[in-house]
């Protein structure tokens, strides 16, 4: 008997008489063993999230919302439980990590209370006892001196040691099921190997089942046994993940597989994006779903949706032509290389300088808070950023990368050395070099959740810079920036709750596009998107910064990424720009060893080749 068997889980969220009902997961079959990890990925909307909630009895009860089907945990049947004996079940026999540790843990509890209380919520345990659990927990998830971290609160905390303190917290109860939902996704990539690491061996030690809600085919392909490809409520394609991702057989999955950037790829290769946007659910298509947007669909595939049908022993997938021979059209051609902006005389000179910039924070103690020493968040760099141009900052968490761009930003101030921008002292601007500044350097934030206001609308987000600079803010200008970043006018009347995290962040980029800027600071801004927004998103950028010769500083730990959008790549370690130079240059002969440990870390590069370098090539490419 299996860990979890889920047999036709449909889940409908019942409309009004002016809003018919939205089937959001419809009929998913699903199943995993002890010690398995099964990786469900999909764009946003595909019903990942709605299907991990009701295997936590966490979606809204009747009649809001209906759910059929069955639901099965080492064979007790989820769906017959009532409300006490659902609070048995989660975080005892069901746990789940979220995606923003920072919104999972209680800002005013230390971590030690929070998982203490956890557990003696569930077992008859000692305050002593409890406590113990908690150290151990901590230590299971890797966290640096346990014991010490009891007495901490979540703002004291890094991300990284934040996302092990909720992966603690979940496993402390010893779960026979977690759930992880983009576990690693703000995490730089040697936080993220070890995350990735540690979940691995949890489930071999404690035989615990691991569902890995993830957009990251690099960490699918190194830590997944089994994945579920998931598009508007359906699974369209399961199976052994390295048959999947070698031999995809359905073109929704190729097409995700065609969108990740690669490692292995020449630097700034324009991404293969997927044309469209998944359909709403309330207007579904009456045949297969993807059929509007799939390069090789018939007239059948508008008509019947096709049956998950299995190939290869336990490999299915749901496409009419999954096991169709070679002599299919072609739709698509290879990627391109990303358009360059014209090199001119102003475009040749930086943009952006720092110069022996320094920043230190001080450290107080003692009962007067006097200055006892000194933190070096950046230490003596001096860097360039041409008009025009790509400049990506990698390094781990620490490595005062967001420090460096506060600088810029007149967030702090220099301890020493300078900070101009195009020849403006940004310490000292003056009225007109400020509102200069603050037109035409735009940043788009880490963390989408915090980064938009919640009391206003989309349409209020995005007309509010416009309206400051005096620029026109009508309709077909709102509309404009929503679509060039994958979203529908639809979004213009909704509040930032109504969205996901990927949703969120899109619209925080068609903010910081509204006012065309000539530079855009992006720290982490695709690192939350579905990689086939995050293709459409980074060709736009490329596409802009070819049209209008808008410059980028790129703050990201997704060295994939990089190669597909940087022109120079500067490391950073402990304050410090340890290596710079060309992408090509890094990534083919880098020359400090922390470079090289971090192209070591990156996800998918000790993984088997994923398709586009497999015998079964993509339909469209037949």
């Amino acid at each position: 008997m299996s860990l979890l068997e889920i047999e036709d889980l449909s889940v409908t969220f019942n409309g009004t008489s002016a809003s018919p009902p939205v089937r959001a997961v419809d009929s998913v079959d699903l199943r995993l063993e002890a010690g398995e990890t099964l990786a469900v990925v999909g764009e946003s909307g595909s019903g990942k999230t709605v299907t991990a909630l009701s295997l936590l009895g966490l979606n809204p009860p009747e009649p809001v919302c209906s759910t059929t089907g069955s639901l099965r945990l080492d064979g007790t049947d989820l769906g017959t439980l009532g409300d006490k004996e659902w609070r048995a079940v989660r975080g005892r026999r069901v746990a789940m990590v979220f995606q923003d540790p920072g919104s999972a843990l209680n800002p005013l509890l230390t971590i030690g209370t929070q998982i203490t209380d956890a557990v003696r919520a569930h077992e008859r345990l000692t305050r002593e006892q409890a406590r113990r659990r908690a150290v151990e927990a901590l230590e299971q998830a890797r966290m640096p001196e346990p014991e010490s971290r009891l007495r901490q609160y979540p703002h004291e905390l890094s991300g990284g040691m934040r996302q092990r303190a909720a992966i603690a917290l979940a496993i402390a109860a010893r779960p026979r099921l977690l759930i992880a939902d983009e576990p690693t996704t703000a995490l730089d990539v040697a936080v993220q190997a070890e995350i990735m690491a540690m979940l691995r061996s949890l489930c071999i030690d404690l035989g615990m089942g691991l569902i890995l809600i993830t957009h990251d085919l690099g960490v699918v392909a190194e830590q997944a046994d089994r994945v579920a490809v998931m598009y508007a409520g359906r699974v369209v394609e399961s199976g052994p993940a390295a048959h999947v991702l070698k031999r995809p057989r359905m073109p929704y999955t190729q097409a995700l597989l065609s969108a990740t950037p690669r490692l292995d790829a020449p630097a700034r290769t324009r991404l293969l994006s997927i044309e469209g946007q998944p359909p709403r659910l309330r207007e579904r298509p009456s045949g297969c779903s993807f059929a509007p947007r799939c390069p090789v669909a018939v007239d059948d595939c508008t008509t019947s949706a096709p049956p998950l049908t299995v190939f290869d022993g336990e490999h299915a997938a749901a496409c009419l032509f999954a096991d169709a021979p070679a002599e299919l059209p072609t739709a698509r051609a290879a990627p391109a290389s990303v358009p360059e902006a014209a090199v001119t005389a102003d475009s040749a000179r930086p943009l952006v300088e720092f110069d022996a910039v320094d920043l230190r924070y001080p450290v107080r103690g003692g009962a007067l808070r006097r200055v006892t020493g000194h933190v070096h968040a950046v230490r003596e760099v001096s860097l360039r950023v041409e008009a025009g141009r790509t400049l990506a900052l990698v390094g781990e968490s620490g490595s005062g990368k967001t420090s460096l761009t506060k600088l810029l930003l007149r967030l702090e101030r220099p301890s020493g050395g300078t900070v101009r921008y195009d020849g403006i002292d940004v310490t000292r601007p003056g009225p007109t070099g400020l509102r200069r500044l603050q037109r035409e350097v735009q940043v788009v934030f880490q963390n989408p959740y915090a980064s938009l206001d919640p009391r206003l609308t989309v349409r209020q987000i995005l007309t509010e810079p416009l309206r400051v600079h005096d620029l026109d803010a009508g309709e077909d200008i709102l509309t404009g920036l929503l679509r060039d970043v994958g979203l529908d006018s639809f979004a213009l009347d909704r509040f930032p709750s109504a969205f996901s995290g990927g949703q969120r962040q899109r619209i925080a980029i068609a903010r910081a596009l509204a006012l065309r800027p000539r530079l855009i600071v992006c720290d982490e801004a695709v690192s939350a998107l579905d990689v086939s927004i995050q293709a459409q998103v980074l060709n736009l950028l490329a596409g802009l910064q070819a049209e209008h010769g808008m410059a980028y500083l790129f703050i990201t730990h997704d060295l994939a990424v990089v190669r597909s959008v940087a022109h120079r790549i500067a490391v950073m370690r402990h304050g410090r720009i340890v290596e710079e130079g060309t992408a090509e240059q890094i990534y083919a002969d880098p020359a400090h060893d922390y470079t090289r440990e971090l192209l070591a870390s990156a996800p998918g590069r000790h993984a088997a080749p994923l398709s586009r370098h497999n015998e079964r090539s993509p339909l469209w490419q037949r």
